[in-house]
């Protein structure tokens, strides 16, 4: 018998004891380490998802601008009530005349288009539909509801900055200058804070310039570095010549950004008030101007909308109003601005729950594209996808694992299965760009296409995915089926299959779940384009929700930005519901061996 007495001591000295801390601490940092990366996955997600829900809430709602509408009898003239004759009216200027009716100050031509840009270009289509299905309001003025525009819209959310009204309890002096100015006379401390937010923006033009400075000189070290390595004396002179255009350059930014300053630090700002600065809004009564000039003497006024013949205005009856985001800065105008105010002072403005985004298709105007399109041609592609991929990968599983003899060949196949899981999506595009279309005649841009090019991408997992429910079918199964005189048929679809279905809907699932946010093959096969229909049939043109979301991120207009951010999350519940589909079925049918 072997003594283990002299190993006893092993386990209690201070040896063992160093070990067993280190390892201790080993578990103990790999503990904090996974810790550590869940939860900075989680974070991640949640700024993600904070992200994305944020900027969605913009596409919630939408505004209306409701204005009366006078519809004449020539709409219509020999009373027919035909939908045909009654499209043929320009709806479009019947909107245009209710918005020059509501504000007849605006004359030029600039300010009528700014006018006209308040509400949606598609909201004269909705009138003449409206007229339409409903005739008899021919020959009567209606109070109609027109879908704001865009920058309306935005403007209204917020997001072209706010109105902030600036405290006084000071009478204000007006006399007119010309027609369309005024020259207003009030104590100085009324304009401190619109001074103070004129110099904020002077300073920040200043620290912009001091960048481009900055950034001239370095290419006046550069060049100059050339000029002194350069010897071809055209090269040189080359190099000289940028030299002494970007110091041109610096000194005037610099000479600029010390101006801008010195005017900054004035204790108070008198001179014209530019598109780069904050806009500046007086209301007198029902009536609005524009700032264009602070002076000491009597600032200068553009009249907006027609104010009174009053010459002393109340302190309770005018207010002065800033928006601290320029003009440039933002697509809506200050005359839009003042318009929409005095709208929604007239409790003209209304809002609503946006409906259209789940309801209507693609457009190029963002305050009218809507999802159900794409939505649609999701759930066909989806269904086509389905319908081959499943029933094809199942029967190449049951194959593969239960009849295909063990050789080579099979051996060849299964390495290349699991070869194609890993293949780059675009290929498959590729494939069904060069093969589907090109050759057998699928109609581009269609879910057949989309769905066959998706179904053969989602073949690997559902092959993979397949054979491993199937093989985790115990072999007494198996054995008592054909002890009982199943034939191998019978055994593969009467017994392992129906106990191996769990697993098979759940690759299943996530395959298509994969395949349902797929946009590079989509995009190849021409399911990029612009449609507005909403597809009826798996033939007809159609998009899909990622492409969707692909294009809007890609439009310039910033109304689709939260568009954009909407139709992800959209996507996001699809994917999460499919995903929830999968576990459930998993757990409800899931058998214990």
């Amino acid at each position: 018998m072997t003594d283990l007495s002299k190993y006893s001591g092993h386990h209690t000295s201070e040896l063992a004891a160093k070990n067993a801390k280190r390892r201790n601490a080993s578990q103990t940092r790999l503990k904090l380490y996974g810790i550590g990366a869940i939860t900075l996955s989680a974070l991640a997600l949640i700024s993600l998802l904070w992200t994305v829900l944020g900027n969605a809430t913009g596409a919630i709602r939408e505004h209306y601008v409701t204005l009366p509408v006078t519809l004449e009898q020539s709409i219509d003239a020999e009373a027919t009530n035909d939908p045909k004759v009654i499209g043929k009216t320009d709806f479009a200027k019947l909107a245009k005349n209710s918005l020059k009716k509501h504000f007849p100050m605006v004359k030029n031509r600039k300010a009528k288009k700014q006018l006209y840009d308040v509400v949606s270009g598609g909201a004269a289509f909705e009138l003449r539909t409206l007229v339409q299905e409903n005739p008899e309001l021919i020959g009567t003025t209606i109070d109609y509801r027109f879908l704001a525009s865009d920058i309306s819209d935005l403007y209204l959310k917020g997001e072209y900055g706010t109105l902030v009204e600036q405290e006084h309890n000071k009478a204000l002096e007006v006399s007119a200058s010309s027609k369309d100015t005024v020259t207003l006379n009030v104590s100085p401390d009324v304009f401190a804070s619109v001074v103070g937010e004129i110099q904020n923006e002077l300073r920040k033009r200043a620290s912009r310039l001091d960048a481009k400075a900055v950034q001239e000189n370095n290419g006046v070290r550069v060049f100059t570095e050339r000029m002194n390595a350069a010897t071809d004396e055209a090269v040189k002179a080359d190099a000289k010549a940028q030299v002494d255009a970007r110091k041109i350059k610096r000194d005037g930014f610099i000479a600029e950004a010390e101006e801008l300053r010195r005017i900054a630090e004035q204790p108070n700002y008198e001179g014209k008030l530019d598109k780069f600065m904050p806009s500046v809004l007086v209301r007198i009564g029902a009536g609005w101007v524009k700032l264009t000039e602070i002076a000491a003497a009597g600032s200068t006024a553009k009249v907006i909308l027609p104010i009174s013949d009053q010459t002393t205005i109340a302190a309770d009856d005018w207010a002065l109003y800033v928006n601290s985001s320029p003009e440039v800065a933002r697509k809506t105008s200050d005359n839009q601005i003042v318009w929409l105010e005095s709208l929604r002072a007239d409790d003209r403005i209304s809002s609503n729950f946006n409906w259209r985004f789940f309801s209507s298709g693609d457009s190029r105007e963002p305050e009218l594209a809507g999802i159900w399109g794409a939505l649609v041609g999701s759930v066909l592609t989806m269904f086509v996808t389905f319908f081959l991929a499943f029933p094809i990968g199942v029967l190449s599983a049951i194959y593969l694992e239960e009849f295909a003899p063990k050789n080579k060949l099979t051996d060849f196949v299964e390495v290349n299965i699991n070869n194609l899981a890993a293949v780059p999506s675009i290929v498959f595009g590729l494939l069904g760009l060069a093969v589907f279309l090109n050759v057998f005649g699928v109609p581009r841009s269609a879910p057949l296409a989309g769905g066959i090019v998706l179904a053969l991408m989602s073949l690997p997992t559902i092959i993979i995915a397949s054979r491993a429910a199937i093989r985790a079918v115990p072999p007494s199964i198996r054995d008592a089926a054909l002890g009982l005189g199943a034939s191998k048929l019978q055994t593969s679809f009467h017994h392992v299959l129906p106990l191996a279905m769990p697993g098979v809907l759940t690759g299943s699932i996530i395959a298509m779940a994969q395949a349902l946010g797929e946009t590079a093959p989509l995009i190849m096969i021409g399911m990029v384009a612009f449609i507005v229909d909403i597809p009826a049939s798996i033939t007809d043109s159609a998009s899909v929700l990622p492409v969707q979301v692909f294009r809007w991120a890609d439009f310039p207009e910033r109304a689709f930005e939260a568009k954009t951010a909407a139709a992800i999350c959209v996507l996001l519940v699809f994917l999460v519901v499919m995903n929830l589909i999968a576990i459930v079925l998993r757990k409800r049918f899931e058998r214990r061996w």
